[in-house]
This record gives structure tokens, C-alpha cells and sequence, in this order.
């Protein structure tokens, strides 16, 4: 109960600036410390507050996701996710503003307005679990959720300089869903330093049979993974996988960070999987996603959600059976190359955003440079091919531009190896020593 109220103060005194938690339910989570269970596992987290995005349903607490057609939405049961955490100790005290149903690396809608970056209010957070990602910065919150298809955790995590990690498929049971089979979204933990991220991922595994592709937890705790600190062998970095640009000042700042794995031991080479056909299955199994998710939300509403949306999903509705089959048989055989470059590197390191943060009134990246992106999501690419992979990815704090904007390095490791991959980014997280450097106070226009 102390740490509730220390959250409301803190809540109270920076959140006008910054917008990140439009909805608390403070009273809900008192209550629920009354009659909290009772554990010594793995995960407990023993009535620490957490944060929950606003697209993830809370029994009994508005949840928008965002969008004017939910403003006024109380669900009566929670999402597997909320459950499991709430089981392991957690008390749910807010939702995290988001982006209208996620779509979008810039958290703004209509229902709540736009979410700040603390270290420059005039920049974007990202998106889409921007909210989450600026309540962990600046301390309104120790633990949050966020979820993740293309980036929209580890885009803000990087944005914001915090820790976030997209699990592998089915660590986190999720639903009721309505495409449980769904293959490129998952949820994830958010947190200010690798330890908590761990200790929450902890509290958020288990299989539930309300969600097909979930799977039971590790006999060892990812905490302790952590804890351990131990350094992988090879480390591959690239600032682009052969993709696209990046920004000259974060590709430089990355390498740097990328490389100071080799003070702990390992090797650093450049490198990348081969990545030919990835980006484009990408896009057409994000479109059909849309379809499968938001087709009949755009069917009784489209003069209420936003034209991006109507437009994805009409990008997908364009698409054949050929090319949703050509897609699929790509990312089939880009796990295959990704599978066969894992077996002689343990970690690839990346950029997790290929530009620092952005103005808040900015929906989206166009160009860079000389180059203009083809769509709105088209800059997502350096998270976006990962998805495809099936592999946990984190981003990690590495440093900051001449500016004093967030730049966050993608640590991406084999499929089902988050042990591995916590411990690496602990090792990296100790040398490059930014966990301590927070905006105590959200910074004001420079």
C-alpha cells in the first residue's frame, strides 16, 4: 500500500507533463493488497504496482485501447496476461496510453491526446506501448506490460531509455484472443534495468489452454539468468541488416555500444543473417494481420477509426491467397537462414530504432535523408524482420545523441534462448552503466 500511494504522488506530480497514464485505479489495487496471495516462487513480486497497456483488458477498469469506440469500455474479465501477473503478486494500478488499437509508433489518440517523451516533451515516446515506456522513465511505475508486432515495445524502450523485451512465441500466455494462432504478436515486459525485466518475465510465464501456443514456464528463473551476468561467445552487429538507412548518429552510438562486449570477452564482428524477402513478407503478414484482427472493427466503424487503419486493412483485403502463401513461405525459409546464423553467433546486435526520437506532432517517419519510406511502418524494419524469427528480442539503453535523445541497441538471440539473452544484455547493461541515468524530472523544451 505504501508503494501505491508513493506511485499516486509520483503520478500526480510529473504525469501532466508527460500523459503516459490516463486511467487509474488506485482504489482497485488497495484492495486487491488487502486479500494478496501468497508465494515464494519465482516471479513473486509480492504487491509491487505494475502498469498495464491500455490494450490489455483489466476487470473492471476502462480500457480504451486508444480508439473513441471503446472510450467508455469495462471489461468484466481480465486478459491472461493481467491474470498471471496479478496470481504472482502484482497489483494493476493504471493503464498505459496508446496509439488507437496499437497501430502506430507514436502514442497518440484521440481519446487521451498524445504521450510525451520525458526527456524532451516535444519528442514522441514511440509507440505502441509508449505509455508504458515513459511511466518506467522518469519512476511512476517499476514494472510494466507492453505488447509487440513490429516494434511497438522495443521502439519506445529505445525511445525512452528503458528495457524492453518481445518474448519468444508462447512464453506469455495472452487471450482470449480473437486469432489465438496469431504468430507475430506477443506481450512483453518493460522495466528500467534487465534484473526487473527478467524478474516480470518471471511473473508472466506459464501455459493456459485459452491460448494454444502457450507453453509452461522454465524450471530456472530468468532472474536468476540475469543475476549470472554471463558474457555470450560471438556477437554480430549491423547497423541495418542490409536493409535500409540509419540515422549516422545512432548507427555510431550502436557500434559503440555493440562493441564493448568484447571488454567482458567476446568476439565482435560485423554481421547479419541474410535477410532477402523478409522485410516485404513482413509488410503482407502485417496487412492480413490487420484484416484478421481489425477487418470487422473497420466494417461497422470505419468513419470512427483512423485512416491508417482503414488503409491497412484495405491493404490486406488487396491481397491474394498467393500472396499471403508467398509470404509465409519466405519467413519459412528466413528462420531457416536465421537458425543456421545462430549456430555459430549467440547474440546480434542492431539498432532498435533507426532514428532517434521525433517531434510528438509527427505521426511517423517519411524519410531519412535522401530516402522516403514507401508506407507509414515502412522505418520498422529493424524490428519488424525480427518478428518474422520467432526469436526473443530486447532493447537495451546504450547511449544518447549530442541532443540528449534516447538511443536503445536490439539485442536479438536464438529462439526460446531469453536465458541466454538476459544474461548477455546484463553483462552489457554493467559496462555501458546508463541504468542509473533517469529524467528525474520530465525534461521541458530545450
Amino acid at each position: 500500500v505504501e508503494l501505491i500511494d508513493a506511485a499516486a504522488a509520483r503520478i500526480a506530480e510529473i504525469d501532466g507533463a508527460l500523459n503516459a497514464l490516463p486511467t487509474l485505479c488506485l482504489e482497485r489495487a488497495r484492495a486487491r493488497a488487502a486479500a494478496l496471495p501468497r508465494s515464494d516462487g519465482p516471479g513473486w513480486l509480492a504487491g509491487l504496482p505494475i502498469v498495464v497497456k491500455d490494450l490489455t483488458d483489466v476487470a473492471g477498469v476502462r480500457t480504451t485501447s486508444g480508439s473513441p469506440i471503446h472510450a467508455r469500455r469495462v471489461p468484466q474479465r481480465s486478459d491472461l496476461v493481467v491474470a498471471t501477473l496479478e496470481a504472482n503478486g502484482a497489483l494493476v494500478m493504471a493503464k498505459s496510453n496508446t496509439p488507437e488499437f496499437g497501430s502506430g509508433a507514436n502514442t497518440i489518440n484521440e481519446v487521451f491526446g498524445a504521450t510525451r517523451n520525458p526527456w524532451d516533451t516535444r519528442q514522441t515516446c514511440g509507440g505502441s506501448s509508449g505509455g508504458s515506456a515513459v511511466a518506467l522513465a522518469p519512476g511512476m511505475a517499476w514494472l510494466a506490460t507492453g505488447s509487440d508486432i513490429r516494434g511497438s515495445l522495443r521502439i519506445p524502450a529505445s525511445f525512452c531509455s528503458v528495457v524492453g523485451l518481445r518474448p519468444s512465441l508462447g512464453l506469455v500466455a495472452r487471450g482470449p484472443a480473437l486469432d489465438p494462432f496469431d504468430t507475430l504478436l506477443v506481450d512483453g515486459p518493460m522495466a528500467r534495468d534487465v534484473g526487473d525485466v527478467a524478474l516480470m518475465l518471471d511473473a508472466m510465464t506459464g501455459a493456459d489452454p485459452s491460448d494454444p501456443l502457450s507453453r509452461p514456464a522454465p524450471a530456472t528463473s530468468y532472474s536468476a539468468a540475469a543475476a549470472a551476468a554471463l558474457p555470450p561467445a560471438r556477437v554480430a552487429f549491423s547497423p541495418d541488416l542490409g536493409i535500409g538507412p540509419v540515422d549516422e548518429e545512432v548507427a555510431e552510438i550502436c557500434a559503440a555500444a555493440a562493441a564493448r562486449f568484447a571488454e567482458a570477452g567476446a568476439v565482435v564482428d560485423a554481421g547479419a543473417p541474410d535477410v532477402r524477402g523478409a522485410h516485404e513478407a513482413s509488410h503482407v503478414l502485417r496487412a492480413a494481420n490487420y484484416v484478421a484482427e481489425l477487418g470487422p472493427v473497420v466494417e461497422r466503424h470505419r468513419d470512427r477509426v483512423g485512416p491508417e487503419i482503414v488503409a491497412s486493412v484495405e491493404q490486406g483485403r488487396a491481397l491474394s491467397a498467393d500472396d499471403i502463401g508467398r509470404a509465409r513461405r519466405a519467413r519459412g525459409e528466413f528462420v531457416r537462414r536465421v537458425n543456421d546464423f545462430f549456430a555459430a553467433v549467440d547474440i546480434l546486435a542492431c539498432p532498435a530504432a533507426i532514428v532517434p526520437p521525433f517531434p510528438v506532432g509527427q505521426r511517423t517517419v517519411t524519410e531519412l535523408g535522401a530516402h522516403r519510406f514507401a508506407g507509414a511502418s515502412d522505418w520498422l524494419y529493424n524490428t519488424a524482420v525480427i518478428t518474422l524469427t520467432g526469436c526473443p528480442a530486447l532493447s537495451l539503453p546504450c547511449g544518447f545523441t549530442a541532443a540528449g535523445l534516447p538511443v536503445g541497441l536490439q539485442l536479438v538471440g536464438r529462439a526460446g534462448g531469453e536465458a541466454a539473452l538476459l544474461s548477455a544484455a546484463a553483462v552489457l547493461e554493467q559496462t555501458l552503466d546508463l541504468a542509473p541515468r533517469t529524467p528525474i524530472e520530465p525534461q521541458p523544451d530545450r
